[in-house]
């Protein structure tokens, strides 16, 4: 009877164990519930969605979201399947934004602010690029 007591403490100590460890580990995972919209997600400090939109207008959207955010445009590189659109705020906090091409009317984009991410400014850009469309 003592052995059996002993070995369920023993499980349920490694169950606490490990699922803390989990926890720990696993990183930043949020629904992006505020977003409007299935389909985004907060990961480790990454805003990630799809667009309903083809990959140009996807584009043109996120520089008029820029635009109107005023932001100051660092950097943009753009071929036919990726763009990646560098600007800093107001506070000098570093904004990558990147646009992939996932079919003919379904764009991929990535919002990473910093070095460990910001998810409501992240979702305010998202918004804005959303309205732009």
């Amino acid at each position: 009877m003592k052995h059996s007591i002993l070995s369920r403490a023993a499980i349920l100590s490694s169950l606490v164990l490990g699922l803390s460890a989990l926890t720990l580990f696993s990183g930043c995972i949020a629904a992006a519930a505020g977003a409007g919209a299935a389909g985004v997600a907060y990961v480790t400090g990454d805003l990630t969605a799809n667009l309903d939109a083809s990959f140009d207008r996807s584009v043109r959207a996120t520089e008029r979201a820029v635009q109107q955010l005023e932001f100051t445009k660092v950097s943009e590189s753009k071929d036919a399947l990726i763009a990646v659109i560098k600007v800093n705020n107001a506070v000098n906090k570093k904004i990558k934004i990147t646009l992939e091409r996932t079919g003919d009317n379904l764009t991929k984009v990535t919002i990473r602010v910093d070095t460990f991410g910001d998810q409501s400014l992240s979702l305010a850009i998202l918004d804005k690029i959303k309205s732009n469309l």
